[in-house]
């Protein structure tokens, strides 16, 4: 009996390996205009080796438990997740209206975005858990647009990735500066990313010889990822559950392949 309960044992730990012990944590930085920020970092503390880093950048209600909740899920998957602060310690919008303004703020001036956005970067590679060779930053909503003028800026990434986020670009891209791959996930119904600007990013980045994977989901508006937008399509932003999961696998298939 007791030799068929080791046996036991042994297959239970065969089939069942250690699971990630994800550590989250919050990270104070400085952006260079002497703006203190606030972000929060993911990684698996058990870990040995360094691991590519994520760069999260959160939707215009500023940094939250939806970014935090995607960073330690990501820190499950074996990557070093970094959520970034783009607004500045313990500026969150309170309500729509607050983080429309902020936001206005930031796509109002790209290069202040730019700026904030590389802050987090520069954060992400001075964590000793990352491989600073190996880092993608991807965002939702108003992050997708940062995440794009990151990749616009001439960042040194594996890969760019924009959930629902804006396409304009005041400060287009020019050839030879992005040289990762760039996945946009995008709502075909989006009515505040219209196909105007849908055509202008994509002839974008043709001109900038971007090799660009460009998904779109029928049906989806904008904020299709994120449960607390509701379900109403009329509002323009809505959750889509099927839209969800099948970015989220093509995220994950992203990757596999640039990672």
């Amino acid at each position: 009996m007791r030799s068929a309960l080791l046996t036991a044992v042994a297959l239970c730990c065969i089939a069942f390996p250690a699971i990630a012990a994800v550590k989250g944590e919050t990270v104070t930085y400085t952006a260079k205009d002497g703006t203190v920020l606030e972000g929060y970092v993911a990684y698996d503390d058990a870990a040995k080796k360094p691991r590519p880093g994520i760069l999260i950048v959160h939707d215009w209600m500023g940094l939250g438990k939806f970014a935090k909740h995607k960073a330690d899920k990501l820190a499950a998957m074996g990557y070093v997740a970094f959520a970034a602060d783009i607004y500045g310690k313990g500026v969150r919008p309170a309500n729509a209206d607050a983080a429309g303004k902020l936001a206005t703020k930031y796509k109002m001036d790209r290069p202040l975005l730019r700026a904030r956005a590389k802050a987090a970067y520069d954060a992400l590679q001075a964590r000793p858990e990352a491989n600073h060779r190996k880092t993608l930053v991807m965002g939702y909503c108003f992050g997708g647009t940062t995440a794009l003028e990151l990749a616009r800026s001439g960042a040194k990434l594996a890969g760019v990735v924009s959930f629902h986020g804006g396409l304009d670009a005041p400060l287009p891209a020019q050839p030879g500066v992005i040289t990762a791959p760039v996945l946009v996930l995008h709502g075909a119904d989006d009515p505040f990313v219209p196909p105007p600007e849908v055509n202008a990013f994509k002839m974008e980045m043709q001109a900038a010889n971007v090799n660009l994977q460009f998904v779109e989901y029928p049906g989806a508006v904008h904020a299709f990822t994120n449960p607390a937008a509701g379900h109403d399509n009329r509002s323009g932003a809505a959750y889509n559950a099927e839209a969800d999961k099948a970015s989220w696998q093509a995220f994950k298939q992203f990757l596999r392949e640039v990672l």
